[in-house]
């Protein structure tokens, strides 16, 4: 089969297509890949510099959408089914393997380029905005990086949980997309302190969602909270992981929240099933939406990831696989 393949550890330029062996099975669900969706972690993949190092040569990705092959007896899986699923690594192929409880059937509405673009931001910030955020109706979240994969998708969760949604922005075109994917207002990133203080009467956010960091962007964001206001720390696509002086924390009872999804699944990976039961529903009624920025081919990976690379990137991107 045809797989992306990282040979070398030198970015998304060094990446390769290549003719592989297929995966095995092996008590694993086998999909026939249409598409797979690219994120930050994989660029910091092809540099070795994510939290998961594999030695080279190996397959990126870690979400895809396809026709199940093969299934496991009792995985409630069967071949012809659509789905969508999170293999880890290995998605950008054109056969994918992963286990059962990873693997979700697709609402009859959901396309395959839309489905390979949901696994990883859309359950990342489900657990960001609900189980560590206790996002409730009516509440003000203030989304970092709001035009990208985790901003987007954080933007449309904010909306359908019933929370005003300010989405914070590096351009005029970037506030145009956080718009379009439902945010009430969208600010500059220089000064949006004291814009969110305006916007919101003086009383300042509820959640600030950061998958950006930098130490003056994450003050300031501190400074942004209202009373018993939460800052939920998802990633830092600055490159700068920020440090809290904790005193500030005191002032307004304030939190900042660790969103370590991928750590929490690992010790609790039945919490999967639990969080695709609440976002199928909203998949299929078109509240949650992936917004598709790119779309490459499988020969153009490398293009696809470095327009994630350089920040170009709104949205998702997605690579069509068959």
């Amino acid at each position: 089969m045809r797989a992306v393949r990282v040979t070398r550890l030198e970015g998304p330029g060094a990446v390769e297509i290549a003719e592989v062996e297929e995966p095995g099975a092996e008590g694993r669900v086998l999909i026939e890949a249409h598409a797979a969706g690219l994120t930050f972690p994989d660029v910091l993949l092809t540099r070795g510099l994510y939290q998961m190092r594999p030695d080279p040569p190996f397959t990126p990705g870690s979400q895809a959408a396809g026709v199940v092959r093969s299934a496991p007896e009792g995985s409630g899986l069967a071949p012809g089914d659509h789905v969508t699923a999170i293999p880890g690594i290995g998605a950008m192929a054109e056969i994918v393997a992963a286990e059962p409880r990873s693997v979700f059937k697709l609402p009859d509405s959901v396309d395959f380029q839309t489905a390979a673009a949901v696994p990883m931001n859309y359950f990342t910030v489900h657990f960001a905005l609900k189980r560590r955020g206790r996002l409730r109706a009516g509440e003000t979240v203030l989304v970092h990086g709001a035009a990208g994969g985790i901003g987007t998708a954080a933007i449309q969760f904010a909306k359908a949980l019933g929370a005003r949604v300010i989405a914070v922005v590096s351009n005029e075109d970037k506030a145009a997309v956080a718009r379009e994917v439902g945010a009430d207002e969208a600010i500059p990133a220089e000064g949006f302190e004291d814009e969110a203080r305006r916007l919101t009467g003086g009383r300042g956010v509820d959640v600030v969602v950061d998958p950006v960091g930098g130490n003056e962007r994450f003050t300031d964001s501190l400074r942004s909270l209202a009373p018993e206001g939460r800052a939920l720390v998802i990633g830092f696509t600055a490159g700068e992981i920020p440090t809290v002086k904790v005193n500030r924390l005191l002032l307004n009872n304030i939190e900042v929240v660790g969103v370590g999804w991928g750590a929490f699944i690992a010790l609790n990976p039945d919490h999967l099933a639990e969080q695709w039961a609440e976002i199928a529903p909203l998949l299929e009624s078109g509240a949650l939406r992936p917004r598709i920025g790119g779309v490459y081919a499988l020969d153009q990976a490398a293009a696809a990831l470095a327009e994630i690379d350089e920040r170009r990137a709104t949205g998702n991107i997605v690579l069509t696989i068959r």
